[in-house]
Formats: structure tokens, C-alpha cells, sequence
């Protein structure tokens, strides 16, 4: 049911069809066709290509001459930019980061949960430590993947047939079934954090922990990442121990402006 507060939105095609290009060639490994763009988006080609031509002028997409494909432009470097340096949670998040990575030998991820479709990654601090997981600040996963998943699922405000739905599109290495994975993110609510052993990636351990508004609903997650071996059952739960303690001062910290 809708919110009878939330203002109405009204749709505006064209934005939408913009903001749809966009993300499609920012998950891309190669510049796309208009062709391509078109038949991914199920927009009829003309409209795609009044649009494609506006974000071109505006420097948000740029254009091989030669080959007429797409990618991302230079002009979404100062909007990337003005974000992470404006928003509070990447410059609030980036020094627990830092310890946190130095401390266990993991690649720690700052992460916001805007909705069930995403997680994007804001910040990050890399370890020594070789992790099979390619990251980078503005990557894109889905929001129910992985320990970070359980904890969306555990503290979110949306209908448990949104997320079964979301669930059933996930791909695992090794993924649980979703009656199992239910008992997961109820335990996750209960414990406060959630360990993915090899689940999403094989060999790979991912601990997650929540950062909840003052209402207690995720707004962000804390991320861990590394192998297997690395982290056994104790360092596991000292680094979920101490990721916590960083949620929660995070959490207090945001709180005055969510």
C-alpha cells in the first residue's frame, strides 16, 4: 500500500529512458550500439537516439565517431565527485574503513542500500590480502546478494513478497534455498550481523553488519571481505564485533540528518 504522505511523483519519460541509458552503460564492460542500447531498453530506436545525442551534448556520454558506440562521459566525473565528497556517510565511513582493513587484512566496503534492486558501493579500503571480488567506489550489486543481502532483508521496511521475489533473480556460487536463507536473515536480525561463507563467491568470506536510521531501518551497510582461510570462525566474529561497534557510531552520527 502506498504511503498517504509520500508526495506523488509523476512520471517523466524521458528522464526515466535517460537515467536507464546511463545505468546500463555503467554496468557495461564495453561501449554499446545504439542498436544494442535500444533493444536492452525496449525503446524504439528514434527515441533512443534523441536521447543518446542530449546526453552527448551534455558531455554525460560520449561517442566513437568511428564506430558509433557508447559509453560514459567525462561529464559524470564532477557529479560522481561533488556526491562523495558532500555526502556524509563515504567521509564518515572511510577512517573506520581504513582501521578495520589494517586491523584484519580484509577489504572493507562502505556500502548505502537506496532500495531492494542495488547496493552501491561509496567507499572502500583495500587490503594486501588477493580477493577474488572486483570492487570499486560506484559499483552496483544486487541488494539482496551475499551477508550484506541478509542484513538488507533483516532490517528493511518492505513486503516479504518484494523480497522473495528479488530473491528468486539472485545468482549464487553456492546459494541457499530461500526457505533456509529466511532462517539466515532471522538470526541475522537477532545477532545484528551476518558471515557468507562461500556462498556468493567460492572461497570467498563477506561479513556484513547493519547501519540503521533512528527509525531502525538500513540505510548502509558495513562490509568485510576475504578469504576463506583468512578469516576462520573467531577472526570472523571479533571483525563482526568490531564492524558493529563502527555501525553504530555511524548510525548516531547520521541520525540528526536522516
Amino acid at each position: 500500500m502506498p504511503n498517504p504522505k509520500s508526495p506523488r511523483v509523476r512520471a517523466v519519460p524521458a528522464v526515466t529512458r535517460a537515467v536507464a541509458i546511463l545505468r546500463l552503460l555503467s554496468r557495461s564492460r564495453t561501449p554499446l550500439g545504439l542498436k544494442t542500447i535500444a533493444e536492452s531498453l525496449e525503446l524504439v530506436p528514434s527515441t533512443a537516439l534523441h536521447i543518446v545525442r542530449a546526453l552527448v551534448a551534455e558531455d554525460l556520454l560520449q561517442v566513437d565517431p568511428q564506430t558509433k558506440r557508447y559509453q560514459l562521459g567525462t561529464g559524470m566525473l564532477p557529479l560522481a565527485r561533488a556526491v562523495l565528497e558532500h555526502a556524509d556517510f563515504p567521509s564518515l565511513v572511510r577512517p573506520k574503513l581504513e582501521e578495520l582493513s589494517h586491523r584484519y587484512g580484509v577489504m572493507a566496503i562502505g556500502v548505502e542500500v537506496p532500495d531492494l534492486d542495488h547496493m552501491i558501493v561509496l567507499a572502500l579500503a583495500r587490503s594486501q590480502a588477493p580477493v577474488r571480488l572486483h570492487v570499486d567506489v560506484g559499483s552496483r550489486f544486487p541488494a539482496l546478494i551475499s551477508a550484506t543481502g541478509r542484513c538488507v532483508a533483516a532490517f528493511t521496511d518492505q513486503p516479504v513478497k518484494e523480497i522473495e521475489k528479488r530473491f528468486r533473480l539472485l545468482r549464487w556460487h553456492n546459494g541457499p534455498t530461500y526457505d533456509a536463507w529466511r532462517k539466515e536473515v532471522d538470526q541475522v536480525r537477532r545477532q545484528g550481523f551476518s558471515i557468507d561463507r562461500g556462498n556468493y563467491i567460492a572461497g570467498v568470506t563477506i561479513v556484513a553488519v547493519p547501519v540503521l536510521n533512528g527509525r531502525g531501518i538500513i540505510s548502509h551497510t558495513i562490509a568485510a571481505v576475504g578469504l576463506g582461510s583468512q578469516l576462520d570462525r573467531a577472526s570472523s566474529l571479533a571483525l563482526a564485533r568490531d564492524m558493529g561497534i563502527a555501525a553504530r557510531e555511524l548510525g548516531e552520527q547520521l541520525a540528526p540528518q536522516s
